[in-house]
C-alpha cells in the first residue's frame, strides 16, 4: 500500500504501455501516481487543478509535445519536471535538451522492462532522480515571448580578498554541474571566446547514454571545441573535455586526462570532488574552478582547497540556480572567491585569458 504522504508522480506519455509500465514502477518504489496522461495540453491543464509534486514528461507526443508542454507548465504553474526519453533520435535529443532550457530539471532514461539485464538499475536511476527532484523548488519561467535570462555583461567589483588570486596565470579552468546543468553550461560556454589560452575540464552528472547529445545540443552556440575526454589525452586550449558516462576525471601535471572507475563519490561517478582534487594536486593555484547549480555538495569540499591553494574560485548565484544544492555547499565552506551569474562567470572566463593592469577597479 502505498504511504498517503508518499511523493505525487504525474506521468505524461503518448504509450499507454509506457503509462502502465511507469505507474508500476512508481508504485512499487512507493510513489504515488495521481494520474497518467497521454499528451501534454492534457498535462498543462492538469496542472491547472492540481499540483503533483513531479511530472515525468515524454518528449515526442501527438498534439502538444514535452517540449512545449514544459514550456507553458514552467510559465504558468511551475512544477519540477522530469524529463523521461527512449529514444535517441537527434530530433529527439535537441528538444530534450531544450525543454531543460525551458526549465526541465533532469533527464532520465526511459527504464528497461522486466527481464532486460539493466532493468534494476535504470528503475533505481529513475526512482532516485524523481524523489531528489520533488525536493526542488521551483519557480516560474519566462514565456517565449519575453526575455529568458537578463544579460549581465559586466563583471560586479571583485572583493578585496579575492584580487591576490586574479592576478596570477590561469592554466586551466575546471567546471562542475548537477541538475540544472545543461542550460546554464550552454549559457556560459556560447559566450566563451575561441581562442582562450587555457582548456576547461567539465563534470556534468548525467543520466548515461545522453552525453553525445548534450555535446551536439551545446556545439550548436558554442566556438569552442567539445568532446568527451580522453584517457591519457592531451587537454589543449581553446577546448572543452567533458568526462564520460561512468567514469572518474582528472588531470595529471603533464597535462593529460586521465579516466578512473573507482568508487563513486558523494554517489557520482564521475565526482566533481575527483577533478578538483586532480586539479589542485597538479596546478596548485593557476586554476580556477567553477561549481554551478545541483544538488548535494559534491566538490564543494575539493573548492576550499584550491581556494587555499590560491586559484581562483566561483560559485553560481542562487539567484540563477535551478537546485542551490552545490553552490550553497561551497558558499557555507566559504570556499567561492566570488559568487557570479552564468553570464558573469562567462565574462569572468574570458577575463581570464588576460592581466589586469595593477590597481584596476575588478
Amino acid at each position: 500500500m502505498i504511504n498517503p504522504e508518499a511523493i505525487s508522480v504525474l506521468v505524461v506519455d503518448d504509450s499507454q504501455v509506457t503509462r502502465e509500465f511507469l505507474t508500476h514502477v512508481f508504485s512499487e518504489a512507493g510513489i504515488k501516481v495521481i494520474r497518467a496522461l497521454p499528451d501534454g495540453q492534457e498535462a498543462v491543464e492538469f496542472v491547472k487543478r492540481q499540483r503533483p509534486d513531479v511530472i515525468t514528461m515524454d518528449i515526442y507526443m501527438p498534439g502538444m509535445n514535452g517540449l512545449e508542454a514544459t514550456r507553458q507548465i514552467m510559465g504558468t504553474n511551475p512544477v519540477p519536471i522530469v524529463i523521461v526519453s527512449g529514444n535517441w533520435d537527434p530530433g529527439e535529443v535537441d528538444m530534450t535538451f531544450s525543454a531543460m532550457k525551458a526549465g526541465a530539471l533532469a533527464v532520465v532514461r526511459r527504464p528497461y522492462g522486466i527481464g532486460h539485464p539493466e532493468h534494476a538499475a535504470s528503475v533505481r536511476e529513475l526512482v532516485k532522480t524523481v524523489r531528489l527532484m520533488s525536493e526542488v523548488k521551483v519557480v516560474r519561467r519566462w514565456s517565449r515571448s519575453g526575455p529568458e535570462f537578463s544579460w549581465k555583461p559586466a563583471l560586479p567589483p571583485v572583493p578585496e580578498r579575492a584580487r591576490t588570486h586574479i592576478g596570477r596565470e590561469i592554466k586551466l579552468v575546471a567546471v562542475g554541474a548537477s541538475a540544472g546543468g545543461p542550460p546554464v553550461l550552454q549559457r556560459i560556454l556560447s559566450g566563451l571566446n575561441a581562442d582562450l589560452p587555457f582548456p576547461l575540464l567539465i563534470v556534468q552528472h548525467m543520466a548515461p547514454g545522453f552525453l553525445p547529445g548534450m555535446l551536439n545540443w551545446l556545439g550548436e552556440t558554442s566556438r569552442l571545441r567539445l568532446g568527451m575526454a580522453q584517457d591519457g589525452g592531451a587537454i589543449l586550449p581553446g577546448n572543452a573535455y567533458f568526462a564520460p558516462d561512468g567514469l572518474h576525471m582528472g588531470v595529471s601535471g603533464d597535462d593529460a586526462v586521465f579516466l578512473s572507475s573507482g568508487e563513486p563519490e558523494h554517489g557520482a561517478r564521475p565526482s566533481i570532488s575527483y577533478l578538483f582534487r586532480s586539479v589542485a594536486r597538479a596546478f596548485d593555484g593557476n586554476a580556477a574552478a567553477v561549481l554551478l547549480t545541483g544538488m548535494g555538495n559534491d566538490g564543494a569540499a575539493e573548492m576550499k582547497s584550491l581556494k587555499e591553494r590560491g586559484a581562483v574560485t566561483i560559485a553560481q548565484d542562487k539567484e540563477s540556480s535551478a537546485v542551490y544544492g552545490m553552490p550553497e555547499a561551497a558558499a557555507q565552506l566559504d570556499a567561492a572567491t566570488m559568487v557570479l551569474s552564468p553570464e558573469q562567470i562567462t565574462a569572468a572566463i574570458n577575463r581570464f585569458a588576460k592581466k589586469w593592469p595593477p590597481g584596476e577597479n575588478r
